[in-house]
């Protein structure tokens, strides 16, 4: 685990480091795509992220959690209908479905150590 995932949790840190990589692919988009299917999966993106780092400083993460879980599936059909379109190649978008299965596992995790803790402050 890095300096950073500790400081922030995993579930953050891999979502961070996606954002990291989405945003020069959506920019390989056409320009009339970049803004209006790009736009969709950057903002999805970053309300996911959103999800992430409020349920870090909240008791309460459940719904935060579930707003992320949402996200993330949102995001795997936009992923779809981009490489369906054209817009994206199967390896970017390979890479895309590897990673977001990754977070959607560590936010099931935290999901899962949070609902075992009874909803008190529990850590990744």
């Amino acid at each position: 685990m890095t300096d950073n995932a500790r400081k922030t949790g995993a579930a953050v840190e891999a979502h961070f480091q996606f954002l990291m990589w989405l945003v020069p692919a959506i920019e390989k988009f056409p320009r009339t795509q970049k803004f209006l299917l790009g736009d969709r999966i950057q903002t999805t993106s970053l309300d996911v992220l959103e999800c992430l780092i409020e349920a870090t400083y909240t008791r309460d993460r459940k719904g935060q959690l579930a707003r992320a879980n949402l996200g993330i599936e949102k995001l795997r059909f936009f992923f779809r209908l981009a490489v369906e379109l054209q817009y994206l190649d199967r390896r970017r978008y390979q890479h895309a479905a590897r990673t977001l299965d990754e977070i959607g596992r560590l936010i099931g995790g935290w999901a899962k150590a949070h609902a075992t803790a009874g909803g008190k402050v529990a850590d990744e």
